[in-house]
């Protein structure tokens, strides 16, 4: 049996981080099929990359520039989805918090605006969701289970709203499909706690098929999807090797963002009980800082260090 405590997450609901969180990305951006709905989506898409390259300073200063012409609100989802990515490479620490939560707060209450001005706009929905999702992913890693399950509600109702209205927000149907797949796999504990909340069943079959096919042909959602696919191969399609390779390419498009070179050394450890490959990794991500702009670099040398020192102390025969 796989070692999956330091990656899946300790929670019977599961489902909401990964079929409501995840939607972050999405929600902030659609994808070039989208582009007559959404404002200034090319500027936001330049953003985005940066985000995922954990050039968050950048980012910042990109953000500032994509609005207008992209509305005020699609900047404040993408100020949230930046500082959520920050907490997600550095889990354990807790300064941006409090300044996720007030952004979160402030971006809601923006876009609710919005959809009471403009009800029948597609995009005030669309962002309204946006708002909402990066909020969701939090609340489940610090254990806030039921506030991001009604949140996560919201995304999907949200994202519904929005489809409703404009059916050409077809990257909109990732988000959906996410929800409908986790809402599926979810563990007897969880669906009966989605039962109590009144949320809406899923299909798992129809859910993967809606974020494969994002991985394959979305524009700007292509590598949100490749991430979320790797979490289902290793949580609940049993497929280690799969998930590694989506993790790779991701890393060579990423080499500045930590997070997908240090999952395939967990993996590999944790789920094919490979000690040298995952010891390789981590050594790649040490050299790698020594020659790139990686992201907290300190922090992460010190990390991947611990983790070599440890795997190779288990076995040493193996090096």
């Amino acid at each position: 049996m796989p070692k999956s405590s330091s990656a899946a997450p300790a929670c019977s609901c599961r489902f909401v981080l990964r079929g409501c969180g995840s939607v972050a990305l999405l929600l902030a951006l659609s994808a070039g099929r989208a582009e007559a709905a959404l404002t200034g989506s090319a500027n936001l898409s330049v953003a985005y990359h940066s985000i995922l390259s954990a050039q968050f300073d950048r980012a910042d200063a990109e953000i500032k520039q994509a609005c207008p012409p992209a509305p005020l609100e699609a900047c404040q989802v993408l100020g949230i989805v930046s500082l959520w990515w920050r907490i997600q490479i550095d889990p354990t620490n807790h300064r941006w918090d409090g300044a996720l939560n007030d952004r979160a707060d402030a971006s809601i209450k923006a876009a609710e605006a919005w959809t009471k001005r403009d009800p029948n706009s597609a995009e005030a929905w669309f962002y309204l969701a946006g708002s909402y999702a990066p909020l969701v992913q939090w609340q489940v890693l610090r254990g806030e289970r039921l506030a991001a399950a009604r949140n996560g509600n919201r995304v999907r109702e949200s994202l519904e709203h929005a489809l409703a209205l404009d059916a050409s927000l077809i990257d909109a149907q990732f988000g959906i499909g996410i929800y409908q797949y986790y809402a599926d796999v979810a563990s007897a504990a969880a669906k009966v706690f989605r039962w109590l909340l009144l949320l809406p069943g899923g299909d798992r079959v129809k859910g993967l098929r809606a974020i494969e096919e994002t991985s394959r042909s979305g524009e700007l959602m292509r590598d949100e999807a490749v991430f979320q696919l790797y979490q289902i191969d290793i949580w609940y399609e049993h497929k280690p090797m799969e998930a590694i390779a989506l993790l790779r390419s991701l890393d060579s498009r990423y080499p500045t963002n930590p997070l997908f070179l240090q999952r395939i050394a967990e993996t590999y450890d944790n789920y094919l009980h490979n000690a040298p490959a995952s010891v390789t990794a981590w050594q790649t991500l040490i050299d790698r800082t020594t020659h790139q702009r990686v992201y907290d670099a300190a922090r992460i040398v010190a990390l991947a260090e611990k983790k070599r020192r440890a795997i190779i102390a288990r076995d040493p025969k193996l090096f």
